[in-house]
């Protein structure tokens, strides 16, 4: 009887032992599944650290510097917190396959909090020349330089982009310039200073790095809260099957050429942001491409609101084609765009 006994308690002991070896492996699964907050501070942050809290000096760990390590670092369904700083994040990143993307659970988060990323570098004072074809036609003091990006560029005087005069693509000349403003002409940007100035004596700026945000071959990603200003190229690219992007509340602005560039068979959703200041397109859309803009401000400022290259285009969940001047959230009625135009 005694035997019995001890047998029974022994079965039972085991069968206790793995149930509950079953739920501390079940819940490790469950918090492995569960996407982790990385934090970035440009200013306070070191890439040393793994980013696991906001603030450096409460333990060992501290926030990453860079947006680029914290994607290094992050896995399916984690979320990347910027600190907003004084300091804009100079950088040009690249969100590309399955391991920055959606898991069971959420999107891939890239939580701006309002910081700004930012393309632009100082122009070298010594790369300025004379350009003396301009004072003896026009009787102005302008100066090039040639940067390295040449087919889109912009020009910042300070924080925003100076006052530009645009180029005719049929002209020998450059067109002729005001105090402060500027012009890109086969390659160079023109920059007209104030009599006895140098450009060397103007905060100038131009745009360096290429894109701000490429997109490749993820799915469920969302960038929110978020400044994208001074690229070459573009703020924010979806090249190339990029599937369920959503875009909220970014400001795209001063890029040379478009604010967000839509193609290669990518879907994404704009909602609730502005755009404006870019070079050629606020929105530019290629073929086999999907976007939704809704409840935005895409300004026709510098360029066209949307230019149509080809894609399906949606505002407001209305079809549209042909491109458009400008989009107002407010006014809710766009106008089409001359075809010419585009």
């Amino acid at each position: 009887m005694t035997s019995i006994t001890l047998t029974r308690v022994t079965k039972w002991s085991s069968f206790q032992h793995g149930w509950v070896t079953g739920i501390l492996v079940c819940l490790l699964i469950a918090s492995s599944a569960l996407g982790r907050d990385i934090f970035v501070n440009n200013e306070s942050g070191d890439d040393s650290f793994t980013g696991g809290i906001a603030e450096a000096g409460q333990r060992v760990d501290g926030p990453v510097r860079t947006i680029a390590r914290a994607l290094a670092l992050a896995q399916p369904g984690d979320r990347i917190v910027l600190a907003k700083t004084n300091t804009p994040y100079r950088e040009s990143l690249t969100l590309a396959g399955k391991r920055l993307s959606k898991d069971n659970l959420g999107d891939f988060i890239l939580e701006g909090n309002g910081a700004i990323l930012d393309g632009s570098a100082p122009v070298p004072p010594e790369a300025w020349q004379v350009d003396k074809d301009s004072w003896q036609r026009f009787k102005r003091a302008v100066f090039r330089f040639t940067p390295e990006g040449k087919s889109y560029q912009q020009l910042f005087l300070g924080d925003r982009p100076a006052v530009r005069v645009y180029a005719d693509r049929l002209s020998a000349v450059p067109p002729q310039l005001e105090p402060m403003q500027w012009a890109l002409f086969q390659g160079s940007i023109y920059f007209c200073v104030e009599r006895d100035r140098h450009p060397a004596d103007y905060p100038l700026r131009y745009a360096k790095l290429p894109v701000g945000i490429t997109l490749h071959h993820v799915e469920g990603v969302t960038i929110r809260d978020l400044v994208i200003q001074g690229f070459q190229m573009d703020g924010i690219n979806l090249a190339n099957t990029a599937r369920d992007v959503r875009l909220e509340r970014v400001v795209l602005r001063g890029n040379g050429r478009t604010g967000l560039t839509v193609g290669g068979a990518c879907r994404g959703t704009l909602i609730d942001s502005l755009v404006g200041d870019n070079g050629f397109a606020q929105i530019l859309t290629l073929p086999n491409s999907e976007i939704h803009v809704q409840k935005c401000q895409v300004l026709g400022n510098t360029a066209p609101a949307w230019v149509d290259e080809g894609g399906r285009f949606f505002l407001a969940g209305e079809l549209r084609k042909g491109g458009l001047d400008d989009i107002d959230a407010e006014a809710g009625t766009p106008q089409t765009s001359d075809p010419g135009q585009n």
